[in-house]
């Protein structure tokens, strides 16, 4: 029997828990979650500081929040929303998921709820095939218990730590200052100046939904050309903040050596990576938003019993957990064969120089920046489980674990790409479309053949056709307010493409 510990009950440890129940009777889950339920970061809270245990709190849910994905490509593989309803769905109905799934599959009485990890430590310092030692508190009696761990998959999520960047002067900085962690709802900020830094998922929104009670909002970032979508005539894009002016207590310098005079600063500046409970013998580092040593962003390159789940970002949540938690207990299974220890750092290491040459800053190593790499990642995964199913009924020997197929991934792809472009240039109106996958209408369809079909009112779009009459009805008046921004773009984006062709990368 095999002990696999799962450190936190959201999306990811819930997923986690899931499978290992299924994947063999010789698998014995574990669970803790210092919370009451299940959920994670989608359990909302008015409460910005700490929970009835005195531990910060952990979810950035705020009043308002929509999913930016639509729900058809927010689901398990194996259990998906009901297909009525709109397809950009409020953090309630993302949580009352959640709680479904976890009912469906009986999960909740294997989950030790209101219990906190506070160590883990290999057995084995040094050995790759270590156990793992986890020291746990249960928060309601104060008791200590430590388990021994065959696996370990670590799914605390990573949306809970506030980045702060370094602002010269922010010290001398008078107006109220706050990280989109623990905003909950716009109207302190009515009538207000306030610059929000960071144009990322929430600093957009965030910035939207300010605008109907302040009076003036600046999205402050460093994105190389202006974000190309209409915004509210309050809604002005600036350069990154850098310092606030000396002898003023309200004045943001600006990158571009502009000033603003605002009276609250949001930081929508994204979060920290933190594993406060690994010791060091269990050698992972997190320097510049880089897990390391990670293969696949996945799975310690030298103890492959202790996996990651969902360290990769800008992706597709669940879909992406249910596709690295198959494929890590496959590996437990001895299903799927790993690499050598060695030769999964020699990977990782030829992976950094490869995004390093392709321009990608260090800090964006966990980033699923553009399509190749995204898609990629999920079909280096489902072809190292797919080759293993192959063998595995070839030898006789059941396969225990779901499979995706051709078709979660066609419809993954296929709403993204239509997705990705309404949010980047109808980012006001975005939420009003809805979606579902349908086969083709001739009689000899296959999966290779679904297509996705959007709605706007109940009526059926066009929506390549309608994008590109957007985009360029967007793009032409910015390029010819950026010229020279956007030449210098392009030029970026042709030279790096071009090295990845002639590198074969």
């Amino acid at each position: 029997m095999k002990t696999v510990g799962i450190i936190g009950a959201g999306a990811a440890g819930l997923c986690a828990l899931r499978h290992a129940l299924t994947a063999s009777p010789n698998i014995v889950p574990v669970i803790w979650e210092q919370s009451k339920v299940v959920g994670g970061t989608w359990v909302y809270t008015d409460n910005i500081d700490k929970d009835d245990h005195g531990l910060p709190v952990h979810s950035s849910m705020y009043k308002s929040l929509r999913t930016n994905l639509p729900k058809e490509v927010m689901s398990f593989p194996d259990f998906p929303f009901p297909a009525e309803g709109d397809s950009f769905i409020p953090h309630a109905a993302m949580l009352r998921y959640l709680q479904d799934y976890s009912q469906n599959f009986d999960l909740e009485r294997h989950i030790k709820f209101e219990h906190v990890v506070l160590e883990v430590v290999p057995s084995k310092p040094g050995a790759s095939d270590t156990e793992w030692i986890v020291t746990v508190r249960d928060l309601t009696s104060d008791k200590l218990t430590t388990t021994l761990c065959h696996a370990l998959l670590i799914c605390n999520g990573h949306y809970s730590v506030p980045y702060i960047p370094s602002i010269d002067g922010i010290e001398n900085f008078c107006g109220s200052t706050m990280h989109s962690h623990s905003y909950r709802e716009a109207s302190p900020y009515s009538d207000q100046t306030v610059a929000v830094l960071g144009a990322s998922a929430s600093g957009l929104d965030i910035s939207v939904e300010l605008c109907s009670v302040a009076k003036k909002v600046y999205l402050c970032h460093n994105l190389p050309i202006p974000f190309p979508a209409a915004l509210p005539s309050n809604l002005e894009q600036k350069a990154g903040i850098v310092g606030v002016k000396q002898g003023t207590s309200n004045t943001l310098v600006l990158k571009d050596g502009s000033e603003l005079e605002v009276d609250a600063l949001l930081y929508c500046t994204g979060y920290y990576y933190t594993f406060p409970f690994l010791a060091d013998s269990c050698g992972v580092t997190v320097e510049d938003q880089q897990v390391w040593p990670l293969y696949r962003h996945l799975i310690h390159c030298d103890y492959p019993t202790l996996a990651f789940v969902g360290i990769p970002t800008k992706i597709l949540p669940f879909p992406l957990f249910d596709i690295q938690v198959r494929y890590v207990i496959a590996c437990l299974l001895g299903l799927v064969r790993l690499p050598s220890c060695s030769d999964m750092r020699s990977a990782t290491e030829q992976d950094v120089k490869k995004r390093a040459a392709w321009g990608h800053p260090s800090r964006y190593y966990h980033k699923m920046v553009s399509d190749d790499l995204l898609w990629g990642y999920f079909y280096d995964l489902q072809d190292d489980l797919r080759c293993a199913k192959k063998t595995a009924l070839k030898e006789g020997t059941p396969w225990p674990l779901t499979a995706s197929t051709d078709d979660d991934v066609v419809r993954l792809k296929g709403i993204w790409e239509i997705v990705y472009l309404r949010l980047v240039f109808q980012v006001l109106s975005f939420r009003n479309y809805n979606y579902r996958l349908c086969k083709t209408d001739h009689a000899n369809a296959t999966s290779k053949e679904l297509r996705v079909e959007e709605t706007l009112d109940g009526k059926v779009t066009r929506p390549f056709p309608d994008m590109y009459w957007c985009i360029c009805k967007r793009l032409l008046p910015l390029v010819c307010c950026n010229f020279f921004s956007f030449a210098k773009f392009l030029c970026k984006t042709i030279y790096f493409s071009f090295k990845k062709n002639i590198w074969g990368w």
